[in-house]
């Protein structure tokens, strides 16, 4: 049995300040290169099939100028009805999405597509079922007011003030916070590649 690589650095193809922490956590050194691929709405593709695309996007264009290593990139939409909700345009919109999800379930996908060394790319989705407490005006307000809600997929974060926006979920919480790292380590794994520092 081959012994497995492992990787104390990795470039991460997003400025999300959520999944820098996240990789982060697992012990390792996270470089990042925000990706210029223009992440537009296209609704003629399924949400978890827009999530997907998104990623190899990403990944695609950070390859170009770091093909060594491991490349990372991910995306997150959430899923109403089968209608992708991405970041908010402005606060009328993030107000907008808040009012649909108010008291409904939907299902955040976190889409993740790796290189290493500029190899076959790896591409995993997991998604997660959350469900909202009814909102009313002066919670949705205030939430937009704060801030929180522009740089998140369907307007909010789970972790912060976005929490108390949540009833339940059922599934991987990271995966609504961004990028699910349990499927993500073990998927490395599964390829030879140990990522974080080992004793």
């Amino acid at each position: 049995m081959m012994k497995p690589r492992v990787i104390t650095t990795l470039v991460l193809a997003s400025q999300s300040p959520r999944r820098r922490e996240l990789l982060t956590s697992l012990g390792v050194h996270v470089d990042v290169q925000t990706s210029r691929y223009n992440e537009v709405n296209m609704p003629e593709l399924p949400p978890i099939e827009l999530a997907r695309k998104h990623a190899r996007e990403k990944l695609r264009d950070v390859l170009q100028r770091h093909p060594l290593g491991l490349v990372v990139a991910a995306d997150t939409v959430v899923d109403l009805d089968g209608i992708s909700l991405g970041k908010p345009a402005d606060r009328e919109q993030a107000a907008d999405m808040l009012r649909a999800l108010s008291g409904r379930r939907h299902v955040v996908h976190t889409a993740f597509a790796a290189a290493l060394d500029g190899g076959d790319v790896i591409e995993r989705t997991a998604s997660t079922e959350v469900r909202f407490w009814p909102l009313s005006q002066e919670e949705i307000a205030e939430y937009v007011a704060s801030g929180d809600s522009m740089d998140k997929a369907g307007a909010y974060g789970i972790q912060g003030r976005g929490a108390a926006l949540v009833q339940r979920i059922d599934g991987d919480f990271y995966t609504v916070m961004g990028f699910p790292l349990g499927l993500f380590v073990r998927t490395m794994r599964e390829h030879g590649v140990h990522v974080g520092v080992t004793s």
